[in-house]
């Protein structure tokens, strides 16, 4: 690639990110780090003192190393982004709400996202949301047949599923686990998108709205350091467009919830747009909210050999180094500070390592209390069931690797802390 063709890229994909990247050396040039970097640190050594050099120097520095050394780059916001409601019905839910399936159309031949939100009726102003991305389909999440059938390539594990693409059986699959009656009846709006809109799940293909951006730029749209995590993240962002502009919600109480990878996704798409007012990454684990530091559960030597596909190619570099990494996982969280994060557990998914979320969690103290946004409020891991609800919140539950309608109640608990007036 030449370098003006480099340039040109850059351009599209993220020029200042590209720009500030330069100077970054080589992962195998880093100095070993065995304990969590400070994030008050710059990468120079000198520290950060001020809330001003925080926002105006660390945090992008800090964004773009995330960016170069683990997801890659996320996309620039396209020149052009286009809102169709395709469908609007005030009698869903027997009424509790109003579904509509709006088109997001981020600029290239193809590149659709389709939004499904669902805002409560009888309820006076405009209400924070809970915006979440799913990976089975909107017609999953909830069995009206008015939702469309997600186009795309799914896990044959999502049910109703045939050969990867979505059936009638697959209506309200997942129903049971997404309590939008309840949800709307506490007075949020829902709001979810498929992952496969964006880039579906595989190693080696890319499809979606990722891969009609590799195809204008002229790349086969596939390959194994694509960065899928961030084009989620992404996606997250494109979404976030429409919901500021709905006269029935409040932009300014948007609340990003995922799990799994999922959740890995929705910290991401926090930690880089500030337009998100809270963010719940339920048992994100390694890559997400665990330390890659880390030495219980999912390593990254492992996450990057089974999903090669969900970072960028540097990352690869410190599978069996993750001690070189110039930050780790609380630095992430750190910048969401002022805004609140909700860390959620369940006992038995140690795969997920629970107890170093919540070393992250603590790590990540310095930076809220620069800002006066308080602590964690706890100096050990709270007995399970017990939710910490400042900025920096915990929760741990018995069971087992899951999203329930239980977590749910914990989620709408927390943004009741957050992001009531």
């Amino acid at each position: 690639m030449s370098r003006l063709t480099r340039f040109l890229v850059g351009l599209l994909w993220g020029a200042p990110f590209a720009m500030a990247a330069a100077g970054f050396p080589e992962p195998s040039e880093l100095p070993v780090q065995t304990a969590l970097p400070d994030p008050l640190q710059f990468f120079s050594g000198a520290p950060v003192r001020t809330v001003g050099e925080w926002e105006r120097r660390r945090r992008p520095e800090l964004k773009a190393l995330f960016q170069h050394y683990m997801y890659g780059p996320l996309p620039v916001k396209p020149a052009r982004v286009v809102f169709k409601t395709v469908s609007e019905h005030a009698d869903f839910l027997d009424g509790a709400g109003t579904l509509r399936i709006v088109r997001v159309e981020c600029g290239a031949p193809d590149s659709v996202i389709d939004l499904m939100v669902v805002t409560p009726n009888g309820v006076e102003g405009k209400v924070p949301v809970f915006l979440a991305m799913n990976f089975c389909g909107n017609h999953a999440v909830h069995a009206d047949p008015r939702i469309p059938l997600t186009r795309g390539w799914l896990y044959n594990s999502c049910a109703g599923c045939r050969e990867n693409h979505a059936t009638e059986a697959a209506r309200g699959g997942q129903a049971v686990d997404w309590p939008i009656r309840e949800i709307l009846s506490r007075g949020y709006a829902f709001a979810t998108f498929c992952s496969t809109d964006i880039d579906s799940d595989r190693a080696d293909v890319s499809d979606g709205v990722r891969g009609s951006e590799a195809i204008l730029r002229g790349e086969i749209p596939q390959g194994a350091d694509r960065g899928t995590i961030a084009a989620w993240a992404w996606g997250f962002h494109r979404c976030v467009d429409y919901l500021v502009t709905d006269r029935r919600i409040d932009g300014r109480r948007i609340a990003a919830v995922g799990h799994s990878r999922n959740g890995k996704t929705a910290l991401l798409a926090g930690a880089m747009d500030e337009r998100i007012a809270l963010v719940i990454p339920h048992q994100a684990g390694c890559g997400g909210t665990a330390p890659s530091r880390g030495t219980v559960g999912e390593s990254v030597e492992r996450i990057n050999r089974a999903f090669p596909h969900w970072f960028g190619g540097r990352f690869k570099s410190f599978s069996r180094e993750p001690s070189r990494l110039p930050f780790d996982q609380h630095s992430l969280v750190a910048l969401m500070a002022p805004r609140p994060v909700l860390l959620s557990n369940a006992m038995e998914d140690q795969w997920a390592n629970p107890a170093g979320q919540f070393e992250a969690l603590k790590a990540a103290e310095p930076v809220y209390r620069l800002m006066n946004a308080g602590t964690v409020g706890s100096e050990t891991v709270p007995v399970l069931g017990m939710l910490l609800k400042g900025r920096l919140g915990y929760y741990i539950r018995p069971g087992k690797h899951s999203m329930t309608a239980s977590d749910w109640r914990v989620f709408m608990e927390y943004a009741d802390a957050h992001l009531r007036r």
